[in-house]
C-alpha cells in the first residue's frame, strides 16, 4: 500500500490532504509541531494513520519522522512538503532573524525532508515528491518579498531536483496554490515589527491588520486535496500545478507580461553578444 508522509498537517491544506489520503485508503503519516493537532486522524484511522511530532527545522525530528514511517509502513512513497508560513514586510523593514527563521522553515526544512526520503526512494527506484510553493514563487507582491524569496528558492531547487531524480524513477512536482481558505492569512501569517511610513501605500495594504482576505479566499482546501490525490495516482505528473482559478489568472498574466518585456527589450539583450564570426 502507498504511504504518504505529509508535513504541516495541523490545519489547512496539510490537514485536508492527510484526511483525503486516509479516506482514499493510503497509509498516511501526519506531522505537526504539536502532535495533538493530528491525533484525531489516528483515532479515525488507527490502522493506516500515524501521528508524528515534527518541526522541519529540527534535523533530529526530521530523521525520526522518516525512520518511524519506514518502521511502521515500510517506505515513504509520497512526500508532501507542506509545512511553512507567510511573512509580510517591506524589504527594508525585514528583521534578519525573522527572515532567517522563515528560510529555515520554508526552504531548508523542505530540503532536509527531501534528503531524508531520497535514499529510500533511490533504492526502490520510485517515489513522488510534492513541494508546496505558491503563486508567490512566480511573482512577488509589495510586502511579500521575503516570502516570495523562499518560494523562488523552492522552485529553483525543485526544478533541478526533478531533472536529477527523473532517471531514478522519482517524480517531483511543484504545487502553486493561490489564496485558499486556511489559516495562512490568519494565525500562520507573521510580519515585521518595524513599520516605515514611506511604505504605507505599497507594503502597507498587505500588513496583517489591513489584510481583509482571511476567510474570504476562493480556494477550497478539501477540493485541492482531492486534486492532489488524483495527481499522484496518475501515471504522469506536471513540473508545476497551479491550484485555484486566481492562481491561473494571476500567474498567466505575469507570464504574459514577462513575455512582452522580453520581446520589447530583445534587441538590447542580443546586442551584448560578440559580433558574428568574432
Amino acid at each position: 500500500m502507498t504511504t504518504w508522509l505529509i508535513t504541516g498537517c495541523s490545519t489547512g491544506l496539510g490537514k485536508s490532504l492527510a484526511k483525503a489520503a486516509l479516506e482514499a485508503g493510503y497509509n498516511t503519516v501526519a506531522t505537526a509541531r504539536d502532535v495533538r493537532s493530528v491525533q484525531d486522524l489516528v483515532s479515525a484511522h488507527p490502522d493506516t494513520a500515524l501521528a508524528v511530532a515534527l518541526d522541519v527545522t529540527n534535523k533530529a525530528q526530521v530523521e525520526s519522522a522518516v525512520r518511524r514511517t519506514e518502521e511502521r509502513f515500510g517506505s515513504v512513497d509520497v512526500l508532501v512538503n507542506n509545512a511553512g508560513y507567510g511573512y509580510r514586510a517591506a524589504v527594508e523593514e525585514g528583521d534578519e532573524k525573522e527572515v532567517a527563521d522563515l528560510f529555515a522553515t520554508n526552504f531548508f526544512g523542505m530540503v532536509s525532508m527531501i534528503k531524508g526520503v531520497l535514499p529510500g526512494m533511490r533504492a526502490r527506484r520510485s517515489g513522488t515528491i510534492l513541494n508546496v510553493s505558491s503563486i508567490a514563487g512566480r511573482l512577488a507582491a509589495p510586502g511579500s518579498g521575503y516570502y516570495s524569496a523562499t518560494k523562488f528558492a523552492v522552485e529553483g531547487m525543485s526544478d533541478a531536483l526533478r531533472k536529477e531524480v527523473a532517471p531514478l524513477g522519482i517524480r517531483v512536482t511543484i504545487l502553486e496554490p493561490g489564496a485558499f481558505r486556511t489559516d495562512f492569512a490568519g494565525r500562520s501569517l507573521h510580519q515585521a515589527r518595524t513599520n516605515i511610513a514611506d511604505y504605507t501605500s505599497t507594503a502597507g495594504p498587505r500588513r496583517k491588520e489591513n489584510d481583509k482576505t482571511h476567510g474570504t479566499q476562493p480556494g477550497d482546501p478539501e477540493r485541492a486535496a482531492q486534486a492532489i490525490i488524483k495527481l499522484v495516482a496518475d501515471s504522469t505528473v506536471p513540473a508545476r500545478l497551479l491550484l485555484g482559478s486566481d492562481a491561473v489568472k494571476i500567474v498567466g498574466g505575469e507570464l504574459d507580461t514577462q513575455r512582452r518585456e522580453i520581446d520589447a527589450w530583445k534587441d538590447v539583450s542580443i546586442s551584448t553578444d560578440f559580433p558574428s564570426g568574432a
